[in-house]
Protein backbone atom coordinates (compact mmCIF):
# COMPACT_ATOMS: atom_id res chain seq x y z
CA UNK A 1 0.00 0.00 0.00
CA UNK A 2 3.32 2.38 0.99
CA UNK A 3 4.38 1.31 -3.07
CA UNK A 4 1.04 3.49 -4.16
CA UNK A 5 0.69 6.15 -1.31
CA UNK A 6 3.60 7.55 -1.21
CA UNK A 7 4.52 8.53 -4.56
CA UNK A 8 0.75 10.33 -4.51
CA UNK A 9 1.78 12.05 -1.43
CA UNK A 10 5.31 13.48 -2.73
CA UNK A 11 3.22 15.04 -5.89
CA UNK A 12 1.08 16.50 -3.45
CA UNK A 13 3.53 18.33 -1.23
CA UNK A 14 5.24 19.27 -4.10
CA UNK A 15 2.68 21.04 -5.91
CA UNK A 16 2.12 22.47 -2.70
CA UNK A 17 5.45 23.43 -2.93
CA UNK A 18 5.71 25.02 -5.79
CA UNK A 19 2.46 27.03 -4.97
CA UNK A 20 4.27 28.48 -1.46
CA UNK A 21 7.15 29.49 -3.90
CA UNK A 22 4.53 31.62 -6.13
CA UNK A 23 3.05 33.01 -2.73
CA UNK A 24 6.46 34.06 -1.73
CA UNK A 25 7.17 35.51 -4.97
CA UNK A 26 3.86 37.31 -5.70
CA UNK A 27 3.08 37.98 -2.22
CA UNK A 28 0.90 41.55 -1.95
CA UNK A 29 2.59 42.40 1.71
CA UNK A 30 5.58 41.05 3.54
CA UNK A 31 3.35 39.36 5.53
CA UNK A 32 2.44 36.76 3.24
CA UNK A 33 5.54 36.03 2.44
CA UNK A 34 6.88 35.37 5.79
CA UNK A 35 4.11 33.32 5.73
CA UNK A 36 4.50 31.68 2.63
CA UNK A 37 8.06 30.91 3.77
CA UNK A 38 7.10 29.66 6.96
CA UNK A 39 4.81 27.53 5.05
CA UNK A 40 7.78 25.94 2.81
CA UNK A 41 9.82 24.90 5.60
CA UNK A 42 6.48 22.82 6.66
CA UNK A 43 6.48 21.45 3.32
CA UNK A 44 10.09 20.52 3.13
CA UNK A 45 10.00 18.78 6.11
CA UNK A 46 7.33 16.87 4.45
CA UNK A 47 8.77 15.73 1.65
CA UNK A 48 11.87 14.95 3.16
CA UNK A 49 10.21 12.58 5.75
CA UNK A 50 8.09 11.23 2.80
CA UNK A 51 11.62 10.66 1.10
CA UNK A 52 13.09 9.24 4.06
CA UNK A 53 10.39 6.22 4.20
CA UNK A 54 10.29 5.69 0.80
CA UNK A 55 14.16 4.86 0.43
CA UNK A 56 13.97 3.43 4.21
CA UNK A 57 16.95 5.78 5.00
CA UNK A 58 17.02 7.56 8.74
CA UNK A 59 19.08 10.35 7.29
CA UNK A 60 16.28 12.15 5.72
CA UNK A 61 14.83 12.16 9.15
CA UNK A 62 17.70 14.36 10.71
CA UNK A 63 18.37 16.81 7.91
CA UNK A 64 14.31 17.40 8.24
CA UNK A 65 14.86 17.82 12.23
CA UNK A 66 17.54 20.39 11.39
CA UNK A 67 15.77 22.22 8.76
CA UNK A 68 12.60 22.73 11.18
CA UNK A 69 15.00 24.14 13.56
CA UNK A 70 16.19 26.63 11.30
CA UNK A 71 12.81 27.35 10.23
CA UNK A 72 11.62 28.28 13.09
CA UNK A 73 14.52 30.55 14.35
CA UNK A 74 13.76 31.87 10.67
CA UNK A 75 10.62 33.03 10.96
CA UNK A 76 10.95 34.02 14.72
CA UNK A 77 14.15 37.02 13.21
CA UNK A 78 11.99 37.84 10.20
CA UNK A 79 8.85 38.54 12.50
CA UNK A 80 10.89 40.45 15.14
CA UNK A 81 12.63 42.45 12.92
CA UNK A 82 9.70 43.54 11.04
CA UNK A 83 7.65 44.46 14.62
CA UNK A 84 10.72 46.03 16.13
CA UNK A 85 12.97 46.90 13.09
CA UNK A 86 16.04 45.21 14.71
CA UNK A 87 16.44 41.74 15.71
CA UNK A 88 19.34 41.74 18.60
CA UNK A 89 18.44 44.29 21.43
Amino acid sequence: MLETVIPIALTLVAISVAMCFWRLLKGPTVLDRILALDTLYVNAIALLVLLGIHISSTLFFEAALLIALMGFIGTVALCKYLMRGDIIE
